[in-house]
């Protein structure tokens, strides 16, 4: 009897083991499915991650709240203008103050006869066809004179004979052949166009001009140590003024970084201002890795607001700087959890459920974007708050698998949340870091071309030449015309007709000639958010 219970039992625990080791299985197929989809998705599917905003009516019972905004009916139709769906332009438009020119179309004086009587034909209206034609960049070699005078009368008569030399501007680079406009085209061409320098070496090739491509590099490393790097710490000094900052970093491969191997990663970061400030500073970083010293040694006098990722080295800086999370980084976990699901299934899953707690609050981040900071505070405290309470409930109650995409999207929104409700704190805030992660694009864009830098010199390069490039970018600026007049006003700091110090170059200067400034559109655009832009 006994050796039959003890058999029973033992059966019992095969079955148990059996069912636990079922389970489990299970769980892995469910895990690579998941793995699958995705995969799938990002090498076939679109990389938008927009979803529709009727989304927000599973919240029925909150509709009302939703549109019950505290502004004035006129406030509410000025934000539904702002933010107007988007629509492609049907027709193309040419600047109205480019140059023209006129070719005449006429018969030849024997055709201008008349084919009925003989007279003589008069123009009597004209057909107009304009087109745009574009003239490829082409090259002249500027030779500078410089008159030397001297008086007769003293070489005659004196033994000591004086000189006068006229007035010439300094080089940007001494002893080199290289002008301001050649260094501004050679870095616009690599650090806004992504065309890397062996490319822009067969380009110049083709024209005739051999230049090679490390003395490119020689001018563009020798001008930046000596013009730029000085407004890089002026727009550094500045940024630092400013009480709300965004940050963000993505790797970069060095060839010749001391003490690693050529395929370690080294961290290109980025911090800009926000959208309360009225002149943009966007400036990049290069360091070695991804230690939360850099941020804080680059920050040693911000004191304010913090926009970044769930990182945790941005967590670890000093108590006067204040870490704001990214709702769009939750999104995109809840999103990527919901993508990972049969489309059958997507939907009602509770992964789309998170997807739309998330795009309720951005939904109303848009409604107010046209208010006030101390309005948009009070707006967030009594409709935003109730939301992200009742979102965390929901998660609270939720029982996930911990290595679920789902499982992992919850895990990551509960240990953020401190920082994520943040952003109601003041109303200069934002509710993600989205402005960091396109300001950054460029670089990852470039990255793709270029691939990676030679030294620690040329990565440092790179990030004063983004920085300048994408500030001027940001503030409407023609980043050739911005870099070009750096390039011949900087050699001649303090001179007559020149400016008088570095802070001069910096966004917002009153010196910056107007022919540097880009044609400003008519047209404007809604902001767009990260899940809504074209690859």
């Amino acid at each position: 009897m006994k050796r039959q219970e003890i058999s029973v039992k033992k059966l019992l625990g095969i079955i148990e083991e059996k069912d636990r080791r079922i389970a489990e299985l299970e769980q892995q197929v469910q895990w690579f499915m998941e793995q699958m989809r995705l995969s799938k998705r990002k090498q076939f599917g679109v990389s938008s991650e927009q979803t529709k905003i009727e989304q927000i009516n599973l919240f029925n019972n909150e509709e009302e709240e939703t549109h019950n905004l505290a502004i004035t009916e006129q406030e509410r139709i000025e934000v539904k203008a702002h933010y107007r769906k988007r629509t492609r332009l049907t027709t193309d438009k040419l600047p109205e103050d480019l140059p023209v020119e006129v070719i005449e179309h006429k018969l030849p004086e024997e055709e201008c006869i008349c084919l009925e009587c003989g007279s003589e034909l008069h123009t009597m209206g004209k057909e107009t066809r304009d087109e745009l034609k574009i003239i490829p960049a082409k090259a002249v070699i500027v030779r500078h004179i410089r008159h030397v005078y001297s008086c007769r009368n003293c070489e005659e008569t004196s033994d000591h004979t004086p000189i006068v030399k006229a007035d010439i501007p300094e080089p940007v680079i001494k002893g080199s052949f290289a002008s301001p406009e050649t260094i501004a085209h050679i870095a616009t061409q690599k650090f806004m166009m992504g065309s890397p320098l062996y490319r822009q070496e067969q380009e110049w090739k083709q024209n005739g001009i051999e230049i090679s491509r490390q003395t490119m590099s020689n001018w563009l490393i020798k001008a930046c140590e000596n013009w730029l790097e000085p407004i890089y710490e002026e727009m550094k000094k500045r940024l630092c003024e400013h009480e709300v900052l965004h940050a963000d970093e993505t790797v970069v491969q060095v060839l010749k970084e001391p003490g690693k191997a050529a395929q370690s990663k080294s961290y290109m970061w980025l911090y800009r201002t926000s959208g309360e400030a009225k002149h943009q500073i966007i400036l990049y970083d290069y360091q070695p890795d991804r230690k939360h010293i850099h941020p804080e040694e680059f920050l040693k006098e911000f004191s304010g607001y913090l926009h970044a990722d769930g990182y945790n080295g941005y967590y670890k800086l000093p108590k006067k700087i204040t870490v704001i999370g990214c709702w769009a980084h939750v999104r995109r976990k809840f999103f990527e959890a919901m993508e990972a699901l049969p489309k059958d299934k997507q939907s009602t899953s509770n992964a789309a459920k998170g997807v739309t707690y998330c795009d309720k609050l951005f939904h109303l981040e848009k409604q107010f974007a046209l208010l006030c900071p101390e309005t948009r505070l009070k707006e967030r405290e009594k409709q935003s708050k109730p939301i992200i309470d009742e979102f965390y409930d929901w998660i609270r109650k939720l029982n996930v698998l911990p290595k679920t995409h789902l499982g992992k999207a919850v895990q990551y929104a509960q240990s953020q949340r401190k920082y994520l409700e943040r952003y109601i704190l003041d109303g200069r805030l934002e509710i993600s870091n989205n402005r960091a992660e396109r300001s950054i694009k460029p670089f990852v864009i470039g990255r793709k071309n270029w691939l990676f830098s030679n030294t620690p010199g040329g990565a440092r390069t790179s990030a004063v030449y983004y920085s300048l490039v994408e500030t001027a970018k940001e503030n409407g600026l023609n980043p050739f015309e911005y870099l070009s007049w750096i390039f011949s006003q900087a050699p001649n700091l303090g001179k007559p007709g020149y400016v008088s110090t570095f802070a001069d170059f910096l966004p917002g200067s009153m010196k910056i000639p107007a022919k540097v400034f880009i044609p400003q559109s008519k047209r404007t655009e809604p902001e767009k958010y990260a899940w809504e832009e074209d690859e």
